[in-house]
């Protein structure tokens, strides 16, 4: 694969001068909160937020940093009891949250459900990133593998688990990935060996079916797959703090391999802090997970009209090269209402099926899980 065919292209610029101008609405200040990495909330600010404000002059655009998803579900509480009173939320939209939570949110009418009569675009989306009506999908991001092909063959990646595992128990010290709660490439990476251990079947895990038996059950198996990996990792059994140390590692020669967000890699890529010959591969017995991030409305917010009117607006075109030029994310529209030039530069990374798993209360029980039983001697500080 051409590493060059990921740079980064000016289009995305170009085209935001392109913006269709949306009908007037009134003055209002829609409050957005994110619970992204940075690079995100950064794209939010300093690309959509001022073509947003430009195409619908004197609708504002709030954008803060709600940490985590931790954070973001003490916002969703407290809009729950807000619907509950008929008070104002104090937010009108999440970028990046599972509307399943907080549990009973759906059903007492937190969310608003996303159709094609009151979003434009709506029919443009892609089957694979539709996950529940009270989510619209915006972008795309899935886990791959990066490595060095000055040190591994193309024609030798490894392109399925058990290739993978043997690659890294062949090659001791030349493969690492960061602790599951500290970024989604170590934590998908994890994720995957829980889909090994359970016959690769992705559907098995809902965010409405954990149960501390269930969690036992199922995760069980991966910690022994990760625990028999880990004294073929880096150092014998270390693991990067993030996602950006093991794009370091990797770019320092440290490692041969590591997991990696696709928008992150190739932004790297693209901006020199990996090289040309940083090579990409998906596993095809089940790629790593990934999924589609997207946008929640709340019924109940100040500024819900406005908020709807913000969410039609990242399905346009503009906007969904904007994902793919900005940070190098998969568009969450169908590849063709994306234009020629850009769905063939990227032909190679354009995903088949994207796996996914769910959050809640999983979340928290596959990382004490890991650091439990996998690496019990590591801090979680």
């Amino acid at each position: 694969m051409n590493r060059r065919e990921f740079l980064i292209t000016s289009s995305a610029a170009a085209g935001l001068l392109a913006l269709p101008r949306f009908a007037s609405a009134a003055a209002a200040t829609i409050d957005l909160y994110s619970g992204s990495d940075a690079n995100i909330v950064d794209l939010w600010n300093n690309v959509i937020r001022p073509a947003f404000e430009k195409a619908l002059p004197g609708v504002a655009l709030k954008v803060t940093d709600a940490g985590d998803n931790n954070g973001l579900r003490a916002i969703a509480d407290r809009a729950l009891a807000a619907l509950k009173t008929k008070t104002d939320p104090q937010a009108d939209l999440f970028e990046q949250f599972d509307p399943r939570l907080p549990s009973g949110g759906i059903d007492a009418g937190l969310w608003v459900k996303f159709s094609a009569e009151n979003i434009e675009g709506y029919d443009h989306i892609n089957p694979l990133a539709f996950d529940t009506p009270f989510s619209l999908p915006y972008r795309g991001s899935q886990v791959l593998l990066a490595y060095d092909t000055t040190k591994l063959d193309p024609k030798d990646a490894p392109k399925s688990w058990d290739q993978l595992t043997a690659w890294i128990k062949a090659n001791p010290g030349q493969f690492i990935y960061n602790r599951p709660d500290k970024g989604g490439s170590g934590g998908n990476f994890v994720r995957r060996a829980i889909h090994e251990a359970n016959g690769r079947d992705p559907k098995k895990f809902k965010v409405d079916n954990f149960t501390a038996d269930f969690a036992t059950e199922t995760l069980t198996p991966a910690w022994k797959i990760l625990n028999d990996l880990a004294p073929a990792l880096y150092d014998k059994g270390a693991y990067t703090a993030g996602n950006t140390q093991s794009i370091q590692l990797l770019a320092q020669g440290v490692v041969t391999m590591v997991p990696v967000w696709s928008d992150q890699v190739l932004q790297a890529i693209s901006q020199g802090v990996l090289p040309d010959t940083t090579g990409l591969v998906q596993l095809s017995d089940l790629a790593l997970c990934g999924g589609f991030s997207s946008i929640t409305v709340f019924s109940n917010g100040a500024n819900k009209d406005a908020a709807l009117t913000l969410a039609a607006f990242m399905l346009t075109k503009e906007m969904q090269e904007a994902i793919i030029t900005e940070i190098g994310g998969f568009p969450a529209v169908s590849w063709d209402h994306i234009s020629d030039d850009l769905r063939k530069k990227y032909a190679d990374v354009i995903p088949a099926t994207i796996p996914t798993f769910p959050g809640g209360d999983w979340e928290k029980a596959i990382a004490d899980g890991w650091y439990r039983n996998v690496a019990p001697g590591i801090s979680r500080t």
